[in-house]
C-alpha cells in the first residue's frame, strides 16, 4: 500500500492542514475517504443530506481530526444554491480547499425510459447535476488560490458498458464521464491552473447504495479499498481511476469495455453483450 508520506510527497494538494470537501460523505466511499485523509493531517468538510447519519459520522472523523477540524453541512448536491453554500462555510470555515470529490450519488431505479420523469430527474439532478454544482460552486475559487488542488468526481462503469437494470443510473454515469473529461482538458487548459481533475470508477463497492445487503458480499471491495486504490493511481497520475474488486479484475473490465466500443466499430445491435444473437460471441470474447 502507498504510504501517507509518499502519497504527500507526490500531491502537495493532499498535505497535512489542507482541506478536503467531501459530498456524499455520510457513507460508504465518501465516509472511507473522509477518514483516511483525516487521518493524514486533513481538515474536513464532509457534505450530505442532513440528519443522525451526517451527525454520527462528523463524530467518527472528528475522533481521527479533532473536532475543529471537521465541519458537517448539510447539503442537497441536487440544489446549486445549496452547494454555493457549502462552499461559502468551507471557505469561510477553513479557507482554501485542495481536494473536492464530488461523490453524492443515489441509484434507486426510476424504471423504463417513458415512466417516472419526475424520478429519472432526481436521480439525474443528484448523480450528475450535483457534480457540475460541486465544479462551479468550487471550482473559481480553488483556481484563483493558485494552490495545488485536485478534483474526484465519481463515476461508475455502469456509464461505461452500460448494462440493462437502471438506465437512469446508466445515464447519469456516462454524463459524470464525459463531464470530468472536458473538465480535465478545461483546467490543463487554463493558464496558471495547477488543479488536476480525475474519475474515480468503483468496482462492485458494499456502500449504501448496495441493493438488498445488509453486509459486506464476498465479492465486494470495502470503501477503505476503494480508497487505497484511489489514492495510489492519483500518485501514478492516472486520470480514469478504474478500481477491481473481488470478482472482477481490470483485465475483464478491459475486455467487457473493449467490446462495448466495439458495437459501434462493428456495427453491432446496441448493448449487444446482451443480446441474443451475440451472446455467445462475447462468451467466447471474453475467454480468448
Amino acid at each position: 500500500m502507498t504510504t501517507d508520506a509518499e502519497i504527500q510527497s507526490a500531491l502537495p494538494a493532499l498535505g497535512p492542514g489542507n482541506v478536503a470537501v467531501i459530498t456524499g460523505g455520510a457513507s460508504g466511499i465518501g465516509l472511507a475517504a473522509a477518514k483516511r485523509l483525516a487521518a493524514m493531517g486533513l481538515k474536513i468538510v464532509l457534505a450530505d443530506i442532513g440528519g443522525a447519519r451526517l451527525d454520527e459520522a462528523a463524530r467518527a472523523v472528528a475522533t481521527i481530526a479533532g473536532g475543529s477540524a471537521v465541519l458537517a453541512v448539510a447539503t442537497d448536491v441536487s440544489k446549486a444554491d445549496g452547494v454555493g453554500r457549502l462552499a461559502e462555510k468551507a471557505f469561510d470555515a477553513f479557507g482554501s480547499v485542495s481536494l473536492l470529490m464530488n461523490n453524492a450519488g443515489v441509484g434507486n431505479n426510476p424504471g423504463k425510459p417513458w415512466e417516472n420523469r419526475d424520478a429519472w430527474k432526481r436521480l439525474l439532478d443528484i448523480n450528475f447535476w450535483g457534480v457540475v454544482h460541486g465544479v462551479e460552486a468550487f471550482v473559481p475559487r480553488m483556481l484563483a488560490a493558485g494552490k495545488p488542488g485536485l478534483i474526484v468526481n465519481t463515476g461508475s462503469k455502469q456509464g461505461i458498458t452500460t448494462p440493462p437494470g437502471n438506465l437512469a443510473y446508466n445515464v447519469s454515469k456516462s454524463g459524470v464521464k464525459s463531464f470530468t473529461e472536458g473538465l480535465a482538458h478545461a483546467l490543463r487548459n487554463e493558464p496558471g491552473a495547477n488543479i488536476a481533475a480525475h474519475l474515480l470508477i468503483p468496482g462492485f463497492t458494499f456502500t449504501g447504495l448496495t441493493e438488498g445487503a445488509t453486509e459486506k458480499p464476498a465479492g465486494a471491495w470495502t470503501g477503505e479499498q476503494v480508497i487505497d486504490f484511489m489514492l495510489a493511481a492519483l500518485v501514478r497520475g492516472d486520470f480514469y481511476i478504474l478500481c477491481p474488486d473481488n470478482e472482477t479484475t481490470r483485465p475483464m473490465d478491459e475486455k467487457r469495455m473493449a467490446w462495448a466500443i466495439g458495437d459501434i466499430i462493428e456495427n453491432r445491435p446496441a448493448l449487444s453483450r446482451w443480446h441474443p444473437d451475440h451472446k455467445k460471441a462475447f462468451a467466447a470474447f471474453m475467454e480468448s
